[in-house]
């Protein structure tokens, strides 16, 4: 696995980035800044490679950039509606960074953190690689409660199949509140081809988490079925996107999170999506029982590696998680690890042609 510079921090830290190959000629970037996939090439249908994931040129932009490109996000991904939330009997405020909710954790995200190299494959080419990185977390970091330690793999192999593995450790003998995951934009015709309104994409729900006016759940399942929502019949992203809908207009376009359980459970495909410019196609796999599916809506001239500039839909994001808001709905599953266990969780995006 090579490995070399990613620059320096406003502070002088040094990042690094890591590039696992299989034999396929595959490429994942992964930088110790934020844990995050920084470039994802892929072979096209013309064996051609393509940069399928939007972001930056150095850590620098990184630590300046809002938009957590390809970052681990937590400690609690998505909203907590009101910035706060009861755990335990106890009541525990987080900072309001998304109107009067808290998105991501709310502060110091993990995507602005340098993480610890814990270890890496040698294996080489032809055999596929695997990179860990490690995060401490202590007792009311970002306001939530219970110290936790996290490991965080990405393992490429030579099925074109990028593997996110996340074990999460309680160190201090208390319950405490989990909900990690990858925040990666994709764009299977290339990182700085456009739109991806003509990519066609399928998620494998019946429901999906309704949302109020600030994007908080309402605690209602409605059924896809004769709705925008409804993908379990590929689709283009953008045959229903602009529909006079309320779902669609307080979102902007595509911001949900779809019901794939209520329970976490075995890994299976949650959704694919694929570009007949590129013939690349990707599988999404999660033992989660939620999918957001985000297209993008906030990007606005967002100036990106290569000289790219990304804009509204640009791209899709495919975050595997807990539900939205699941600190306070009694009814939603909570992420959770336990005092003195681990909990451990799989995400696949598993890549072929067409």
């Amino acid at each position: 696995m090579n490995t070399k510079g990613f620059g320096q921090t406003e502070d002088g830290r040094k990042a690094a980035l890591f590039i696992l190959e299989n034999k396929n000629g595959m490429q994942a970037h992964v930088s110790d800044y934020g844990a995050t996939l920084v470039s994802l090439l892929v072979p096209d249908r013309n064996k051609k490679l393509r940069d399928i994931v939007l972001g930056y040129d150095d850590v620098l932009m990184y630590e300046k950039g809002m938009k957590t490109m390809g970052a681990v996000v937590g400690r609690y991904a998505n909203r907590t509606g009101g910035a706060s939330f009861r755990f335990d009997g106890k009541e525990y405020v987080l900072t309001a960074n998304n109107g009067a909710n808290s998105l991501h954790g709310g502060r110091d995200f993990y995507s602005k953190r340098l993480w610890t190299l814990k270890n890496k494959s040698d294996a080489g080419v032809g055999d596929g690689e695997s990179l860990t990185l490690e995060l401490d977390s202590p007792d009311m970091d970002q306001g939530f409660p219970g110290s936790i330690h996290i490991e965080l793999s990405y393992t490429l192999n030579d099925d074109n199949e990028l593997a996110i593995d996340y074990n999460v450790r309680s160190t201090d003998g208390q319950d405490a509140p989990v909900n990690l995951t990858n925040h990666s934009y994709f764009n299977l015709s290339g990182h700085d081809s456009g739109s991806v309104l003509g990519h066609k994409v399928c998620i494998h729900a019946d429901c999906f988490t309704e949302i109020d006016e600030q994007s908080i759940p309402t605690g209602i399942l409605p059924d896809v079925t004769g709705t925008p929502m409804d993908f379990r019949k590929e689709k283009p992203v953008g045959k229903d996107i602009s529909a006079d809908w309320p779902q669609l207009r307080m979102a902007g376009g595509y911001d949900h999170n779809y019901v794939l359980s209520d329970k976490q459970g075995e890994l299976k495909e949650a959704a694919f999506m694929y570009s007949e410019e590129s013939g690349i196609k990707m599988r999404v796999c999660t033992d989660l029982p939620g999918l957001q599916f985000y297209t993008a809506n906030y990007l606005k001239d967002e100036r990106g590696k290569d000289g790219a500039v990304y804009g509204p839909q640009s791209a899709a994001c495919f975050e595997t998680q807990f539900w939205p808001d699941s600190l306070n709905k009694e009814v939603f599953q909570t992420g959770v690890v336990k005092a003195g266990s681990t909990f451990s969780s799989r995400t696949i995006y598993a890549f072929e042609t067409i």
